[in-house]
């Protein structure tokens, strides 16, 4: 009995701090800013946008999705009191749930006005289409310049209808003008630098099948050549397929020929070799990633 007191006397002081601790950080703990219900898709809990701007780009949001089922929401605060933006924005993202489940096809543009930050939160299936730079852009060219002049709802609806346009593929920013051709002289130039740099790669970089190699010097001179133009990248791939498959045809010929050779001085009892895998039937698991998407401020 005294040791079990004694034990209670030792334990009685760290169970104190921890109590305090806990009162300590439970008003941290309440004071986190809540995530608002859903109740549309544009939520405006800093009444920036009249009840006709509200309607018209709920009624544009809605139309996307029936078209695409692409979920597009915007939330705009008053503030962000004290939260971070980048983890404020997932929380709200996914406790909405935008998006359909097993497609991920939802998105989020959050604006804090007092901290003048705003995000666009992407998920995971619109990841390749709406790109971090392509969101950065976005942000840089259609909505930061817009509240910068005191324009909010211009803002709103400019960057709204800048992510629409991505998703469908027709959006394109100030600064992405077309590049201008080449010159016929130096579009030559280029298809022959990129024919040789992919005949090389494909022979020495990669240890596949001949296919293999073949489709990595062709990718390799598209790449190249398509600083030209992409008629001249496409050429310059087809060439250095061919040729490369010529090439690792006649030596895949003289390899045939020494296994052959090898085989017989196998099966002759010079030497074997044992089956099965050492991978032990390891495969992946499918998992997910998140945070795409980019931030700004005004």
């Amino acid at each position: 009995m005294m040791r079990a007191h004694c034990m209670s006397r030792v334990w009685r002081a760290p169970a104190r701090l921890i109590v305090v601790f806990g009162l300590l950080l439970n008003p941290l703990l309440v004071s986190a800013l809540d995530v608002p219900p859903l109740t549309g898709r544009v939520v405006d809990l800093a009444h920036v946008l009249s009840g006709q701007e509200t309607e018209q780009l709920s009624d544009q949001l809605k139309t996307h999705e029936e078209k695409t089922g692409n979920q597009v929401a915007v939330l705009i605060l008053p503030s962000l009191e004290g939260e971070p933006l980048e983890a404020y924005s997932h929380r709200v993202a996914t406790t909405w749930k935008l998006g359909q489940k097993g497609t991920d096809n939802g998105l989020l543009l959050l604006v804090a006005l007092k901290e003048r930050k705003l995000r666009i939160e992407v998920g995971y299936g619109l990841e390749g289409t709406l790109t971090d730079l392509r969101s950065a852009r976005i942000i840089r060219h259609e909505i930061v310049p817009r509240f910068k002049a005191g324009d909010i709802p211009g803002g709103v609806r400019a960057g709204t209808e800048a992510i629409l346009q991505t998703i469908d593929g027709t959006y394109q920013a100030a600064d992405d003008a077309p590049r201008r051709p080449a010159p016929e002289s130096s579009a030559l130039q280029y298809v022959v630098i990129s024919i040789i740099v992919g005949v090389l790669a494909g022979l020495i970089l990669s240890q596949g099948l001949r296919r293999a190699r073949a489709l990595l010097g062709a990718v390799l001179s598209f790449m190249v050549a398509q600083a030209a133009s992409i008629a001249w990248g496409v050429a310059a791939a087809g060439v250095t397929a061919v040729l490369l498959w010529l090439a690792l045809s006649a030596a895949g010929g003289r390899q045939s020929r020494r296994r052959a050779d090898d085989w017989s001085w196998y099966s002759s009892g010079g030497g074997g070799w044992s089956g099965g895998s050492s991978d032990g039937g390891f495969s992946g698991g499918g998992g997910d990633f998140g945070g795409g998407g980019a931030s700004g401020d005004w």
